[in-house]
């Protein structure tokens, strides 16, 4: 007894002693990152914060991942503040992140043993025994307790640990990815929302002004001056104007039950008072490429799935070597209920098992050869989300650059519009222009008014996407697999 006891504790310590793990140490997949975006904002300061840029600091709000409150937008703020708690596709998120980690704690809980026990009171009878009790039946009591332990030779389940707590880690950065996602949906459908109410005023205003042309253009044909053709155009144009103002509130409802279900509630529930928008872009806090790296979740998620791939390698090269499983079992067993659990009823038992593949036909070397591929594949989709990132922030910097200086030129543009609508009523109403010269002054006017306000609206939604695109504050903190997306740091 005391000697195979001391073999199978001597094999048990051997065994925790060589451990060893077999395959690659990981080590994050290299990415060239530029110094410096190629869009960079204006060398003056001031010119930088009127397109829309300003230098990153860290205790602003958009570093604190509330980056709505740079809008000064209690409104907004509101409804943002919603998504991280009603949205359902967030709330989804969450649950496949909480089902993450407890499959890493499945992962490891082989490091250590298995202990069961099985309890058992049994009554039966034997040919012997119905001879010597006069067919009575044997009572039995057992008591075993087991223990099984596969020490990690070759590091397989160290590595089987690993790769759950970075698909845990991964699932922690898709919540951040959904929580920023529908928080920067929610935003550029809440400013296009206002914009259409924007440009429903600036339609409202323009009815009432071709309200008045048109009144202008029956007198004047009343008395013989202006011709019915002037009428009928007048009455086309406010009739158009009027069709654009219906079509506007179809486009304005629509955002408004997007926007419903972006923060968890259903269409009925939530109306929005129309605003006119009058803010300008904010300036958006603007670091190096490289931040990308860390401010971003769905760069976070893919650099911790080629983590995940990396250890999958090594538990398919683990297969290669022999396993060695120690078991053991103690407990009480008696005929007895008496003498059940005293010190004669005692039984033991323990020994080490070594098992180990002799062939199978090239299927660890394929399932190595697989892993390995998946690996690569995740390594060129992590490399993918880098560049697709930096398209995306290159992207919005030269949007809101262009769109500021558009923005200045549409500005002039309503202004001559303006002065040619003045010079052409006056010819008209003098009787020295005709009212197809006030029609196309009028037409010029609209469309240029209604290009600010998109363009404004545009302005908006780009440095969403810009704030977006830059990670909306998010923190690496987030991918530690035993902290709650959303929760302080511990």
């Amino acid at each position: 007894m005391s000697r195979t006891l001391g073999l199978a504790l001597s094999l048990s310590v051997l065994a925790v002693a060589a451990g060893c793990t077999v395959g690659p140490n990981y080590q994050r997949p290299a990415v060239v990152a530029p110094p410096a975006f190629k869009e960079e904002p204006p060398v003056n300061i001031a010119e930088a914060e009127a397109a829309g840029w300003m230098q990153s600091q860290p205790a602003d709000a958009y570093a604190k991942g509330r980056w709505w409150e740079l809008y000064e937008d209690p409104a907004l703020t509101a409804l943002e503040d919603q998504v991280a708690v009603s949205n359902q596709n967030v709330a989804q998120a969450e649950a496949q992140y909480r089902q993450a980690r407890a499959a890493a704690s499945v992962a490891r809980a082989p490091l250590l043993p298995a202990v069961t026990t099985a309890p058992a009171i049994t009554a039966g009878s034997t040919t012997s025994t119905r001879a010597n009790t006069n067919g009575s039946p044997a009572t039995g009591y057992t008591l075993p307790v087991s223990v099984s332990w596969e020490p990690d030779l070759w590091g397989s389940i160290r590595r089987g640990a690993a790769a759950g707590a970075a698909n845990a880690q991964a699932a922690a950065a898709d919540v951040g990815n959904a929580r920023l996602l529908y928080q920067t949906e929610l935003a550029q459908d809440y400013f296009e929302l206002h914009g259409l109410d924007g440009e429903a005023d600036l339609l409202a205003r323009t009815k009432s002004s071709y309200q008045e042309y048109l009144e202008l253009t029956r007198n004047r044909f009343s008395a013989g001056i202006a011709s019915d053709l002037d009428v009928a155009q007048a009455e086309a144009q406010l009739h158009t104007v009027e069709a654009q103002l219906m079509e506007l509130g179809v486009q304005r409802a629509a955002l408004e039950h997007a926007i419903a279900i972006l923060i968890g509630k259903a269409p009925a529930d939530l109306s929005i008072p129309p605003v006119a928008l009058t803010n300008a872009p904010p300036a958006v806090p603007l670091g190096v490429p490289s931040e990308l790296l860390q401010r971003r979740p769905d760069i976070a998620s893919a650099e911790r799935q080629v983590a995940a791939a990396n250890e999958q390698i090594g538990i398919a090269m683990a297969a290669f070597y022999p396993n060695l499983n120690l078991t053991g079992s103690a407990g009480f067993a008696s005929s007895t209920l008496a003498q059940w659990l005293t010190w004669p009823s005692r039984f033991w038992s323990v020994g080490p098992q070594l098992a180990a593949t002799l062939f199978d036909a090239g299927r660890r070397r394929g399932i190595v050869a697989e892993q390995r591929a998946v690996y690569d594949a995740t390594v060129a989709a992590y490399r993918q989300t880098v560049l697709t990132a930096m398209q995306q922030v290159e992207d919005d910097l030269a949007a809101l650059r262009i769109l500021s200086g558009e923005a200045d030129k549409v500005e002039e543009t309503v202004q001559s519009a303006n002065r040619a609508l003045t010079i052409s009523a006056a010819q008209y109403r003098a009787g020295t222009a005709s009212y197809l010269t006030v029609i196309t002054s009028q037409a010029t006017l609209l469309s240029a008014n209604v290009t600010a306000v998109t363009l404004q609206t545009r302005r908006l939604t780009a440095s969403v996407q810009l704030i977006g695109a830059l990670g909306g504050g998010w923190n690496p903190s987030q991918v530690r697999a035993d902290h709650p997306p959303g929760a302080p740091p511990r």
